[in-house]
């Protein structure tokens, strides 16, 4: 079973990868900044890819939330009575 805790690190090529902590296999998702960017941001780009994962995870959880019983989105300019 795959573990529930999940990290944010950085490979050896610089990318930086959210995997399961206790997996060595393919990351879940990477994130390459270029060198330029790199530059831009003086170094923070860790922190700015940890903003990066967070804001989809949390859009991935409310789009999860969004569905109705049937899998099926639900619009957003829905009418409740």
């Amino acid at each position: 079973m795959s573990s529930p805790f999940l990290e944010i690190v950085e490979l050896a090529n610089g990318k930086v990868a959210l995997r399961r902590s206790d997996e060595e296999g393919e990351p879940l998702l990477v994130i390459e900044f270029s060198d330029d960017a790199r530059e831009y941001l003086q170094g923070n780009y860790i922190e700015v890819a940890k903003v990066m994962i967070s804001a989809g995870m949390q859009m991935a959880g409310h789009m999860v939330d969004d569905e109705d019983e049937d899998g099926e989105l639900i619009p957003e300019d829905r009418v409740l009575h």
